[in-house]
Formats: structure tokens, sequence, C-alpha cells
């Protein structure tokens, strides 16, 4: 049996690439630290499509070594087929290998010195003002270690928070995902329809060869609407066989009311930094690990590190991008309440006006950045009477009206 050094300065829970990020800055900056992640290998399946934008590529130097390919376009479905295309002279996107992303982002941690150990399961954390102790499993041996602060990067749904007096995000969303083989499909394909995916979207991303991931995000019951979606694919001749295995997750569609505690941070899809559109969290959780990193950086350098003074890792993360989680929040909560027949209307009016090709070539498009698209929508001339005519509970119909008056500030007025 292998032991667990008894103390350390940091203790990332979670090795995904989130977790690694912050482990891998913390190290850098000479702070002892160590991974503990639950899975046996980090070349797990994960129910992740991993498209990440080319800033984020960019941003984080990441490898064409992780990258299945890249891609300038997109097609997308609504209920009665009605079909948009979106697209740019230059590739925006890039298709990651998430098992190579993951394994590359520790790699990467533990050159800067970290220490890993998968298999490690973490059972209750228990921070006092002096200390942060950990109950762990390790090798089929109850463990326990003691770190300055602890970082809680362990994915969607961790019960680790309980009892640290955080409050869980409570509104999240289901997702199931296959790997398939495609016939001659060579963009990403975006599906979209109650029967489909009810309230949220359906995908067809090819990767490399002749793979490609199918699924789609629910609120209940996805298993269900994923073979109902193969079985179409199949019949359509797009995809060579609908008997493929699952993949499950969970993405949450809020954040943390509060991401710190005494001796703790939360970080990335634990703590719902999450894109509420998309459900897309690798950029908004590397950005937040980057914060997190930082802010401890200056706490363990001033041996301090209480619930105050960690406070302004929150404080950053929402001035970094409050604004978008929040317009986009708004937006998902209207979204869900279209209809096929108001979803259709939709496509047909962004279809005829132009307003698609308006937002492909505009710099306002962005794959991560959304809110000055989701205003640009909302206010255009032809699409102002179908958000009116919804039936909406108040307090959305009072912020839509308010978004409907002034575009520019639209983002701003809501909360």
């Amino acid at each position: 049996m292998s032991n667990i050094k008894n103390f350390y300065d940091v203790a990332v829970v979670g090795g995904g690439p989130v977790g690694s990020q912050v482990a891998f800055k913390l190290a850098g900056m000479g702070h002892n630290t160590i991974i503990l992640e639950k899975k046996e290998k980090f070349t797990s399946p994960i129910c992740c499509t991993g498209i990440v934008s080319r800033e984020c590529v960019e941003n984080y130097s990441i490898p064409d070594s992780v990258i299945h390919r890249w891609a300038s376009s997109a097609v997308l479905y609504s209920p009665n087929l009605t079909p948009l295309h979106v697209s740019r002279n230059d590739p925006q996107v890039a298709i990651l290998d998430r098992s190579a992303f993951n394994v590359l982002w520790n790699n990467r941690a533990q050159s800067a010195g970290v220490q890993i150990r998968s298999g490690c399961e973490v059972r209750k954390i228990r921070p006092d003002k002096k200390i942060a102790s950990i109950d762990l499993i390790y090798e089929g041996e109850h463990q326990s270690l003691q770190a300055r602060v602890v970082v809680i990067a362990a994915g969607f749904g961790s019960w680790l928070i309980d009892g640290l007096g955080l409050e869980g995000a409570g509104d999240f969303v289901m997702g199931a995902q296959a790997e398939v083989e495609i016939r001659d499909i060579k963009e990403v394909e975006v599906y979209f329809g109650r029967k489909i995916a009810p309230s949220f979207f359906a995908w067809l991303v090819p990767t490399s060869g002749n793979k490609a991931l199918v699924g789609l995000l629910t609120r209940k019951n996805p298993p269900a609407y994923l073979r109902s979606l193969l079985s179409r694919l199949k019949v359509e001749g797009k995809i060579v066989s609908d008997n493929v295995s699952f993949t499950y997750g969970g993405v949450p569609l809020k954040t943390l009311p509060k991401t710190y505690a005494e001796r703790v941070v939360v970080v990335g899809t634990t703590a719902g930094q999450v894109k509420p559109l998309t459900g897309g969290g690798i950029y908004f959780g590397l950005l937040c690990a980057d914060i997190a990193a930082n802010t401890l950086g200056r706490c363990l350098s001033a041996n301090d590190l209480s619930a105050d003074k960690l406070s302004s890792y929150q404080r950053n993360w929402k001035r970094r991008l409050g604004r978008e989680l929040r317009t986009a929040t708004w937006a998902r909560r209207i979204i869900e309440r279209l209809d096929d027949h108001r979803i259709d209307r939709v496509f047909g009016l962004i279809q005829s006006s132009g307003l698609i090709n308006e937002l492909s070539q505009s710099k306002e498009l962005s794959f991560d950045w959304h809110a000055d698209v989701i205003s640009r929508v909302i206010n255009h001339r032809l699409l102002v009477n179908v958000f009116r005519s919804m039936k909406l509970p108040f307090h959305l119909k009072a912020r839509l009206q308010r978004g409907l008056k002034t575009k520019s500030n639209l983002s701003e007025r809501i909360s």
C-alpha cells in the first residue's frame, strides 16, 4: 500500500483540465500541490464533446496533437428541418480529443512538480481556522491528509460542498452522448425541437476519420431521446449503426451562490462556471482556474486563507464572466419556453431577413461570448413580435420588455 504524504500547501480535488490548471499554476509559484482524482485512468470516457474556440486554443496554447479537427461552419436545423448555415472564412472552433487533452493537462501539472494520485476517493473535507483536513480512500485504505487550502474541481454534482456552508446550484440539465461511425458528414450539425431534445438541443460533431459524436442535453430521460435521434440519423444515412454505448453527464445551468469558504474554493463545473446556452465548460473553467490560482497565490503568501480573504476569488471571476452568465441565463429561460412552432418561425425569419449572414460576418458573433449576439437577435425588427407574443412569467416578461427598449444596455439591465 502507498501512503500519501500528510501535508501540502494545496490539495486539488479533481484532476480534469480545470483542476490540473489550478495545480499547474500554483506549483509554478512554488507551492507544494497535490491532485486527488477519483478515476483510476484519465483516459476514461467523458460525456463532453470537447469543442473550444480559437480564442481558447490560442490563450492556452493547446497543441495540434490533442485537436481532432478545426471547424469553420455549422448547420442548425429547426424542428421542421429548416437549415441555417453559419460559416466564417477561417476556422472558429477546435474539436478536442478529450481524453488526450486530459492527459496533456495532467502531464503539464506533473512536470511543474504537482503530485497526482488517481483512484483516490475523497470522502470529506474538514476545514477550520488553522488547516483543512481531508479524509479519503486510496488503494483500499482509509487515509487522511492536511492542506493549507483545498480546491474543489470535482465536476458536476459533487457532494463535497455539503457541510461547507455552500449552497448547490439547483438547476441543471442531463446529457447523453455516443461515438458513432458516419457517412460523408463534414460539418457540425445542431438539432432543435421538443421531439429531439426538449428545451435544449442535440448535435452531430465529426471528430477524426469517419468518427463523430452524437449527443444531446435535456432535463429528463436523455437516453430515450438519444436512442430516437440515433435511429433517425441511421435512417437518413448519416451514421452507420445506432447500436452504440452511451456516456452520461450533468451540466449546471446556474453558478453556486458562493464559491468560497474557510480554506476552500470551488472551481469549474462544480461551481457552475459553464456557458448556460451551450453547456460548454472548458474555456470558462480554465479562465476561472487562473483566477483561483492567482487569488490563492496571494492568500498563501499572506498566510491568510480565511473566507473573507478568499472572497476576492468570487468577485474577480464574476467581474470577468458575470455579464455573460447573467445574459445567457436569462436568454436560456426564454428559449426553453419556445414551442416548435415558434422555433420554426424564428428560423424562418432569421433566414429570410438575412440576419444569419449579418451575424456570420459580425465581430459580435463569438463561440464564447454571447451577450451581444443575444441582444442583436431579440431586438431584430422581425423577431420582436415573436418574443413579445410568448406567455412568460412576469419577471421574464418585464426583463424582455426592458431589453427590447434598450439594445445596447440589455445585459447590464438584467440581474
